[in-house]
C-alpha cells in the first residue's frame, strides 16, 4: 500500500472534534511516563465501572479460562486486567507520538538471533503476535529492532485512519503494509522472504478456521498461520511484550520457531497455535485482552457464552 497523505478533506468541519481529541492525545503522550501509566490505571477502573458489556465478556472469559481460580481471585485478577486496558490507551499514545529514541530506552529485546537467522537465510516469517494490552507499543519496539510487514484494516473515521496509520508506520521505514483481505500480496512477501506480523488469536467465525481446545473448550481458530507458513514457505515465529510497571520498562521476547508447523494438517496446526497462546495467556493473565469475545462461535447445538448473542439469537428465532 501506498503510505499515507494528508489530505484537505480531512481538515472538514465534521473532524474538528476529532483533531481535538488526537491533540490531546499527542499532548498526554508527552507527560512522564509514570503519570502516563496512573492515569491509564485510572482509565480502567473508569472502563470498570461503566464499560458493563467488556466487563460482563471479559468476567465470563476469565471464569472459563480459569475455574480452578475463586471468585475473588478473578475479580482481582478482572480489576488489574482493566487497568492493563487502561494503560494501553496511554501505550498507543507513547507509541504513535513519542520520539524513536525515547521509546528505545523503554525495552530490553531477547531472542532476537531467531530472525536474524531465518533472515540470512532468506527465509519468510510469520510473525506471531498475540492480543495483548501491550500489542500497539509492542509493534513499535519490534518495528524499531527488525522490519516486519504489518496488516492493516481501514477505520471508518478517515481522520482516525490517517493517524493510526502515520503511527504505526513511522518507526518501520523498510516494512510494508498490506490490508487484511490482501492475502496474495502477504504471501508474496513471505515468499520474498520477509516478516509479516500475524495474530492468529481472535474469533473470525469457522469459515475459516476450524475448532481447536483452547483453555479444553473448542475454540473457533484461523488456520491461515498453517496456510501461509506452507504455501509462503515461512517459519512461525512468536513474541510477546510485557509491561513490567514498577520497572517502567518494557520485555519483548522473541521465541524459537515453531518448527512443526506447517505440518500438513490444519487442525494439528490450530491446535499447536492455541497450546503456545494459552501457554502465555497463563504466565501474564493480567495483560491479555480478555474483554474480546474469544469464544464466540460455538460447535454446532452448544449454547453461546455471553448475553448478547443470547438476546440476539432469541430476537432471530422470533
Amino acid at each position: 500500500m501506498e503510505k499515507p497523505h494528508f489530505r484537505a478533506a480531512l481538515l472538514h468541519p465534521r473532524y474538528w472534534l476529532t483533531w481535538m481529541l488526537f491533540g490531546l492525545w499527542y499532548l498526554l503522550a508527552q507527560l512522564p511516563y509514570r503519570w502516563q501509566i496512573s492515569l491509564g490505571r485510572a482509565l480502567g477502573r473508569l472502563m470498570l465501572r461503566f464499560a458493563k458489556s467488556r466487563r460482563d465478556i471479559a468476567e465470563r472469559n476469565l471464569a472459563l479460562c480459569f475455574p480452578e481460580l475463586s471468585a475473588i481471585k478473578r475479580e482481582q485478577l478482572l480489576r488489574r486486567n482493566f487497568s492493563s486496558n487502561g494503560i494501553a490507551l496511554m501505550e498507543t499514545g507513547m507509541a504513535w507520538f513519542r520520539s524513536s529514541r525515547w521509546l528505545r530506552r523503554r525495552f530490553t529485546i531477547e531472542g532476537l538471533e531467531y530472525l536474524q537467522e531465518a533472515n540470512d537465510r532468506g527465509q519468510g516469517v510469520v510473525m506471531m503476535a498475540m492480543h495483548f494490552t501491550t500489542l500497539e507499543i509492542g509493534a513499535a519496539f519490534m518495528s524499531m529492532s527488525h522490519p516486519v510487514d504489518g496488516m492493516y484494516r481501514p477505520h471508518k473515521n478517515p481522520v482516525y485512519d490517517y493517524m493510526q496509520r502515520k503511527g504505526r508506520e513511522r518507526h518501520g521505514e523498510d516494512s510494508e503494509v498490506y490490508q487484511r483481505r490482501d492475502v496474495r500480496g502477504m504471501l508474496r512477501a513471505l515468499q520474498k522472504g520477509r516478516a509479516v506480523w500475524y495474530a492468529p488469536d481472535q474469533d473470525y467465525g469457522i469459515k475459516q478456521g476450524v475448532f481447536a481446545p483452547l483453555f479444553g473448550i473448542p475454540t473457533a481458530t484461523v488456520t491461515g498461520t498453517s496456510r501461509f507458513a506452507r504455501v509462503g514457505r515461512a517459519k512461525v515465529i512468536p513474541y510477546t511484550v510485557t509491561r513490567l510497571e514498577e520497572k517502567g520498562f518494557y520485555h519483548l521476547k522473541v521465541f524459537p520457531a515453531i518448527e512443526e508447523i506447517p505440518s500438513g494438517d490444519e487442525l494439528k496446526d490450530a491446535v499447536l497455535v492455541n497450546q503456545f497462546v494459552e501457554a502465555r495467556m497463563r504466565e501474564n493473565p493480567a495483560q491479555y485482552m480478555w474483554v474480546h469475545r474469544r469464544f464466540k462461535t460455538r460447535p454446532e447445538g452448544e449454547e453461546p457464552f455471553y448475553r448478547k448473542e443470547k438476546k440476539r439469537r432469541k430476537k432471530r428465532k422470533k
